[in-house]
């Protein structure tokens, strides 16, 4: 298996590997386009989701500027799905992102980590645990989503909070590390 194969298999590899940073380079290319263009241009940002992203779906918007590892070669948008200005997505492996999510500014997507052995550390290498949100979630300013997290549902991620654990369905969740304040009820 060459390093490409292994950012989706969990395993550690090197991403300074050249047949990677070559894949890379030209994904980053279409990012930086993406972030180039005028206000004015809602088309064509459009067009280059479409060509930069994994999936997008139907009525998708994210403000510039965006900034993503693999200029969301690994990012799967539903349809819906509003990210306001600064979004990072870590994206050396695959992000799911449902319908009608709602994406504050300032926040990050991660799906990329690092060996705990300092030695391998060093080398640099790293390895990937996909991210999953799924429909109706809304994910307030400055969050930081970390790699293998799962938000179920629903729920709403109070800002400022450091999702290291999965969510559940249907419940507000605040802090650092971010917890379950209560269900989301009637009220």
């Amino acid at each position: 298996m060459n390093a490409y194969d292994k950012l989706h298999s969990r395993e550690i590899y090197d991403p300074n590997d050249a047949e990677v940073l070559a894949r890379q380079q030209v994904c980053l290319e279409k990012l930086y386009d993406f972030n180039a263009t005028r206000p004015s241009e809602g088309k064509k940002r459009a067009e280059l989701l479409q060509e930069m992203f994994a999936e997008i779906g139907e009525g998708c918007y994210i403000e510039p500027p965006l900034r993503a590892n693999w200029g969301g070669q690994h990012v799967h948008f539903g349809k819906k799905v509003y990210a306001n200005f600064n979004l990072t997505l870590v994206d050396d492996t695959h992000i799911y992102i449902g319908d009608y999510v709602m994406i504050g500014p300032n926040v990050t997507i991660s799906a990329g980590t690092h060996p705990i052995k300092p030695e391998l550390r060093r080398k640099g290498l790293q390895y990937n645990l996909p991210v999953r949100i799924e429909d109706n979630v809304w994910v307030g300013s400055g969050v930081q989503i970390m790699p293998g997290v799962t938000i179920g549902e629903n729920s709403i991620i109070g800002a400022g909070s450091v999702v290291t654990k999965d969510i559940p369905k249907n419940v507000v969740a605040v802090g650092n590390p971010c917890r379950v304040m209560r269900e989301i009820g009637e009220e």
